[in-house]
């Protein structure tokens, strides 16, 4: 099986060269895809340098996403964040798993680095929300490409568009939870915030997401002012990712 790794990016030259070097060392057929938003650092030249295929266009993770989709030619796609770092067996879980053929996707289980208390209480929730069926892009998530084409593939939606494709993806079949061993990701868009704002933002969005409040409303509120004081307002990564882990 053919495995297409699609990395968005947005000034990662420090997070890509890790996540790029694990995938090389895959016993496995992989295809890596950076798709980029417009760097103004090194990350084209390093994925260049690592031999992964460059793709550029406008900043926004889920246009990005399409964009690497539109150039793959696996049999199934793996969306990995740039400083989310996948076991060295990554590859080789997705084949093994796609061997049942009732599977036609899932992610990998997730920790947060950091060895704070919010980190560790994220572990948790993140392991709790999984077996509810609910999960992020921050774990890696896969899906057979016949099955991503059918529920019609990523929106280039301003916001969650994770996880509309993951709620659309749980629907369309049986997906897979792989933890032999999980992913780890940073969690430097929690730093200097305080737990309960971040928790706090997380579900109201994802109330105003499922009363299909437009995303561009759910962007443009996400990162209003008048909706975080000053000193809070959420640090988005370079790569875009938001201080909720969409």
């Amino acid at each position: 099986m053919k495995i297409s790794v699609i990395i968005p990016t947005l000034n990662e030259a420090h997070q890509l060269p890790e996540a790029l070097w694990r995938l090389s060392k895959a016993n496995q057929d992989v295809e890596v895809i950076v798709s980029d938003g417009g760097s103004a650092d090194d990350t084209c030249r390093i994925a260049q340098t690592w031999g992964a295929q460059v793709v550029e266009g406008a900043s926004g993770r889920g246009q990005q996403l399409m964009r690497g989709v539109n150039a793959a030619t696996g049999d199934a796609l793996l969306f990995l964040h740039a400083d989310t770092k996948l076991p060295l067996n990554a590859p080789t879980q997705i084949a093994q798993a796609f061997k049942d053929t009732n599977f036609i996707g899932g992610n990998f289980a997730l920790k947060f680095d950091g060895g704070t208390d919010f980190a560790s209480w994220l572990n948790g929730y993140y392991a709790w929300l999984r077996s509810n069926g609910f999960y992020y892009g921050d774990s890696a998530v896969f899906v057979r490409r016949d099955a991503y084409d059918a529920i019609g593939g990523i929106r280039p939606i301003s916001l969650m568009e994770d996880y509309d494709f993951v709620r659309r993806m749980e629907r369309a079949g049986q997906t897979v939870c792989l933890n032999s061993p999980g992913a780890v990701t940073s969690s430097r868009r929690f730093k200097d915030r305080k737990p309960w704002r971040i928790y706090w933002q997380w579900l109201y969005l994802h109330a105003l997401f499922h009363a299909r409040v437009p995303s561009g409303v759910l962007a443009w509120l996400y990162r209003s002012k008048r909706h975080s004081p000053a000193a809070e307002q959420p640090k988005h990564s370079k790569s875009g990712k938001s201080a909720l882990g969409y």
